[in-house]
């Protein structure tokens, strides 16, 4: 039997943390696959970082990214760019990942070139196609393209099914994020970093990540405010915020919280220095998506400063909360956790139900039994209880 060509596709960070554990797992079958790897380069140098991390070399790369980009640059470059590939490499199946620009464009590519899409972490879903912008619409539209569709939980399954995907292209494999994590965090890590390094984590430490379109403006400015009220109420907190390039989001952070004692204003972090972070502090406020199902497997309880989530797992499990961008929400439930003992280890102690480390196998098994190269489909995961 001929070596299935398979071809993975992906552009920024997340994205590359996600489809690492994959490519590796394709690689321990080199007898029946061929690997090969295209990037667009959504995201330059926040990409670089995980490929070299993972020691993972692009066979392809477009490198796309230029300031000030739109949605509308980022969809036709990688578009044009991916075209050209894909009439050079021909692969059986083309692997995307989530709900980026680079995952809409990349399966619209196969699909015009009739190749077979497999799409990772499929079926998340908000129902508002404007919560996440452009994330929601980005995975749906891929969806209606995809062949085999790589659900991270039965959640995300049973959103599939009410969008009328067959259920024998369905495979529940949990998340490879969980995969990348475990590779990662280490027990003694040593920040690189001197000003993470430096810090006394005694006492209480929060992690505040915020990047998203929908919260830039007020929204942001009213969580900044809410933690500076924190700040104010409890003199042994400290803060530790990566603050995104955007200069949307990086000037109102300046105005509210620049220069404040007790806050540790950084560059966006690699992924190694950042998973150990999170697991260094005692809890974590984001809008971002891979937080929320890296910090349940680390224990840590996790305040999503969005109106909705597309994870509802962890939400149902009680491990992340919901609480928006409203200065009261974000302040009362920040507070609730820093003096309610109870609270937090209920948060805290809650199970993951995103993965067990093992999802990329379940995947390429998968990939594997579809193209009759191993008799026996992956078993279903389970979140352990």
């Amino acid at each position: 039997m001929e070596k299935l060509k398979v071809m993975t596709i992906f552009g920024t960070r997340p994205e590359a943390i996600k489809m690492a554990p994959v490519i590796l797992e394709l690689k321990n079958f080199p007898q029946e696959v061929e690997v090969i790897v295209a990037v667009t380069a959504q995201h330059r140098e926040m990409l670089d970082q995980v490929l070299n991390l993972f020691n993972i070399r692009p066979d392809y790369d477009l490198n796309i990214m230029s300031a000030g980009q739109t949605l509308f640059d980022i969809t036709s470059r990688a578009l044009l760019g991916l075209n050209k590939v894909l009439q050079e490499v021909k692969p059986q199946i083309v692997l995307v990942h989530g709900d980026t620009t680079t995952t809409f464009a990349g399966a619209l590519a196969a699909y015009y070139h009739q190749i077979s899409v497999g799409h990772v972490e499929a079926g998340l879903r908000t129902g508002n196609k404007f919560s996440p912008y452009p994330e929601e619409m980005n995975r749906k539209l891929t969806a209606a393209l995809t062949d085999l569709n790589f659900a991270p939980t039965n959640t995300a399954k049973e959103n599939l099914l009410r969008e009328g995907i067959d259920e024998e292209k369905i495979f529940v494999t949990g998340n490879t994020v969980i995969d990348a994590l475990y590779k990662t965090v280490k027990k003694n890590f040593t920040f690189n970093d001197k000003l993470l390094d430096g810090i006394d984590y005694a006492g209480k430490t929060i992690l505040v990540t915020t990047h998203r379109r929908e919260n830039w403006g007020e929204p942001l400015r009213q969580v900044y405010k809410a933690l500076k009220k924190i700040l104010d109420e409890f003199a042994d907190v400290k803060i530790i915020f990566p603050v995104h390039k955007n200069p949307v989001v990086r000037d109102v952070v300046n105005e509210e919280l620049g220069n404040l004692p007790r806050v540790y204003l950084t560059d966006p972090l690699d992924y190694e220095p950042f998973a150990n972070l999170m697991n260094r502090v005692d809890l974590i406020l984001t809008d971002s998506g891979g937080v929320q199902e890296e910090a349940p497997a680390l224990g840590k309880p996790v305040l999503v400063l969005r109106n909705t989530t597309e994870r509802p797992e962890a939400v149902n499990a009680g491990t992340v909360k919901l609480v928006g961008t409203n200065f009261e929400n974000v302040f009362a439930n920040t507070k609730l956790l820093l003096t309610d003992a109870d609270e937090y280890k209920k948060m805290s102690d809650a199970c993951n139900p995103y993965g067990d480390g093992i999802a990329a196998k379940r995947i390429v098994q998968a990939i594997l039994w579809h193209y009759k190269f191993v008799d026996e489909k992956p078993a279903t995961f389970q979140p352990r209880r």
